[in-house]
């Protein structure tokens, strides 16, 4: 039987790849009249999400997420259910936020890992990079609230099911190629 630790890799892709799936399964769920179904979706994969990570905030999430879908089921309302990326959001936004608060922040935790002793100007980027992380939620919250609110299940499930995550890899894209630019610029300024 592999331990919990051998499953985590294998998990967190087939949770990556659930969670891109999500709002087209919604689609499809709600296109054939299966609400319930489309309900439990929601409620399985961040209930999922929170039990196999690490991070407190996913909790936050599968209660909103449960909510939500009771809150569909009882209103027999589609809106509820569309508004799981809008929650998602929301609930990073606030960790990451909080993590700006009380360092260190969510991103100067993930940089530790590969640099357990990162440097004072390293502590700075990160927070500087959290701060990016802030924004893009705050936009692809409110995109994603637009896209429950004022468009049809297809335009919404091509918004949060492909658009968003294309503007988030482009972030870590663009972040990945920035990084080494600004480390250099600090080894320049240490050996000057």
């Amino acid at each position: 039987m592999p331990s919990r630790g051998a499953l985590r890799k294998p998990i967190a892709l087939a949770l990556f790849l659930a969670a891109l799936a999500y709002p087209f399964a919604v689609y499809v769920s709600l296109d054939a009249g299966w609400r319930h179904g489309a309900a439990f979706l929601v409620a399985a994969l961040a209930g999922t999400r929170a039990h196999t990570g690490k991070e407190a905030f996913w909790w936050w999430v599968a209660a909103g997420a449960a909510a939500l879908a009771v809150g569909s089921l009882f209103r027999d309302d589609t809106l509820l259910l569309k508004l799981y990326p809008v929650l998602v959001n929301a609930v990073l936004l606030c960790a990451f936020a909080a993590s700006l608060w009380r360092p260190p922040s969510v991103i100067e935790r993930l940089a530790r890992l590969a640099e357990p002793n990162l440097p004072a100007e390293g502590v700075r980027y990160t927070a500087a990079v959290t701060r990016v992380w802030c924004a893009f939620f705050v936009l692809n919250g409110a995109a994603a609230l637009y896209t429950a609110l004022f468009t049809d299940e297809r335009a919404w499930a091509l918004y949060n099911g492909l658009v968003a995550y294309m503007l988030m890899g482009a972030l870590l894209l663009g972040e990945r190629l920035i990084r080494p630019r600004v480390q250099a610029k600090f080894d320049m300024e240490k050996t000057s």
